[in-house]
């Protein structure tokens, strides 16, 4: 939310969402983005009914600067320098725990709300790559993930390094995938497939 926001936290905004469903305005990098599925899950933690505004990943910070839109979801990424500019400020994360470059904002799950959606990234490789190969490449990236010259840049820029094995990521990517279809279907985002 901008710094001058009326709002404190995530208790403040959903009782102001309750007195006038969608009337707040939030952005978010486009429709389906993970940006907007993290709003969806939270808005629906909160009981609230917003507009939705899938405003692009470039525009998504100046509809909240501007005032078009009235909060935004956006990975800590695209908002610390415009926090530590003192433009924003962050009510809660979608973490499963506190991120340690932002130690003062709490979870939504802290604030009472059953909401927790992670971003994170993986390396995928084609069916058939041959086990050897993909050693060497989880090896390598491991290496990189645990390096000085990373961690030092994830500090700065608020990344959280986890890194996990092919097996983890295969069970990460199932558990997110079944917490997307979720979303998706409650939002009404997802169709029936057609028969044929």
């Amino acid at each position: 939310v901008p710094a001058n926001s009326r709002w404190d936290d995530l208790a403040s905004f959903a009782a102001e969402c309750a007195t006038a469903p969608n009337t707040l305005k939030v952005s978010n990098s486009g429709t389906g983005s993970a940006t907007h599925l993290g709003a969806l899950m939270l808005m629906s933690a909160l009981g609230c009914e917003v507009v939705h505004l899938p405003a692009g990943t470039r525009r998504r910070n100046a509809t909240v600067l501007s005032g078009e839109a009235d909060a935004m979801f956006a990975p800590l990424t695209g908002a610390l320098n415009l926090v530590k500019a003192r433009r924003f400020r962050l009510l809660s994360t979608l973490s499963s725990e506190r991120n340690a470059v932002i130690p003062d904002v709490p979870t939504a799950v802290e604030q009472g709300y059953d909401a927790v959606f992670e971003l994170f990234r993986g390396l995928s490789v084609p069916n058939g790559t041959p086990e050897a190969v993909k050693t060497v490449l989880a090896d390598a990236l491991a290496e990189a993930a645990g390096s000085e010259a990373f961690m030092k840049l994830a500090r700065e820029v608020g990344f959280t390094i986890d890194p996990l094995r092919a097996a983890e990521f295969d069970a990460l990517m199932r558990s997110e995938d079944a917490k997307v279809k979720a979303i998706m279907e409650g939002a009404g985002l997802m169709s029936a497939p057609s028969g044929g």
